[in-house]
């Protein structure tokens, strides 16, 4: 186990052919980043050819087979070297299954360093989900990949940014799904979740919105049923059991009124729905966090972009926040 003061963030390379070892190192480079305590779960020739390509001098990097072989100092970055994927077995920007099966094993040993106290949080590079499916991992994403490992049955993806938080009902599945799929139990499972997150960003308590499914939430039925017969009913009943949430209000509407201060975050019905005005305000600063699982995860709220991957061009902005968020909520 690391003995440590600060918390001890554990950092997952991502898939290799994309830009998570860029904007790792990149986000390393900024001496806010460097003063905690970091450990990056990869493949150390993978990361080294991405640091020679960057042309970094203000760090080196610390070749480690254990946790506790970590030097914390402002001039190294350690690197968990699970030698999951060679060199000569990867193509940067290209769609693969041993970059997809690299990120996944990176995962996992982040949830047992977790599991095991070794670090107080992940922090998630993107992984990309055809390459992940073509490796075998059969997973939407990290959000269901943490939650099936861990047995994690209540669990939902949350996006934070400083001018927009918002968290989904539903994520990956067809929009038929989540529509025919709404349930008031499910909804009042992510206002619980949504309640317990915010607690530790908000002074108060948190001011939660709950955004309608229909256009014009429904219009009092006229333009659909689901308001009223599974989002309304969710939102009295956790007003009864003293949560601060209001809804369902149009989703049209219901965003800027968060964006303007008067909610703390917006629990929207499906993915599109809340991750369409997160990412249109803060695409290079959003920040995806799990919530519901036994660990703090947090994650860039962007793709791996293999059209810009192993190019030095990608904006490590998002993985700054996540870090910086991870670091908030360990503390």
């Amino acid at each position: 186990m690391i003995r440590k003061s600060k918390p001890a963030i554990g950092i997952t390379m991502g898939d290799p052919s994309g830009i998570g070892p860029e904007i790792i190192l990149k986000s390393f480079e900024r001496s806010a980043i460097r003063k905690n305590k970091i450990v990056v779960i990869g493949d150390y020739g993978i990361m080294q050819t991405a640091f020679d390509l960057l042309k970094i001098n203000t760090f080196k990097l610390n070749r480690i087979s254990d946790v506790n072989e970590s030097i914390f100092d402002q001039g190294t970055l350690n690197i968990l070297d699970l030698q999951i994927a060679g060199l000569r077995e990867f193509n940067p920007g290209k769609v693969g299954a041993i970059s997809g099966n690299a990120a996944f094993e990176a995962i996992r040993k982040a949830l047992e360093l977790a599991q095991n106290k070794d670090i107080d949080a992940i922090v998630t590079a993107p992984l990309n989900k055809e390459a992940l499916h073509l490796a075998g991992h059969n997973y939407p994403g990290h959000t269901e990949i943490l939650a099936s490992l861990t047995d994690t049955k209540d669990y939902a993806m949350l996006l934070y940014d400083k001018k927009l938080s918002v968290i989904h009902v539903s994520t990956h599945i067809s929009l038929l799904e989540a529509i025919n799929g709404l349930r008031k139990e499910r909804i009042e499972t992510v206002i619980r979740l949504a309640n317990t997150f915010m607690k530790k960003l908000c002074p108060g308590e948190p001011r939660i919105a709950v955004a309608g499914i229909n256009p014009h939430a429904g219009e009092n039925g006229l333009f659909g049923s689901e308001e009223i017969n599974e989002i309304a009913p969710a939102v009295r009943n956790m007003k009864e059991q003293g949560i601060n949430v209001d809804g369902p209000f149009p989703p049209d509407t219901v965003f800027l009124q968060a964006v303007r201060g008067q909610y703390d975050i917006v629990v929207a019905m499906y993915h599109d729905q809340g991750h369409i005005p997160l990412k249109l305000l803060g695409f290079n600063t959003g920040v995806n966090v799990t919530v519901g699982l036994p660990f703090i995860r947090t994650s860039v709220d962007h793709g791996t972009a293999f059209e810009i991957a192993w190019q030095g061009k990608a904006s490590e902005r998002s993985m700054v926040e996540a870090i910086k968020l991870s670091i908030k909520l360990s503390q």
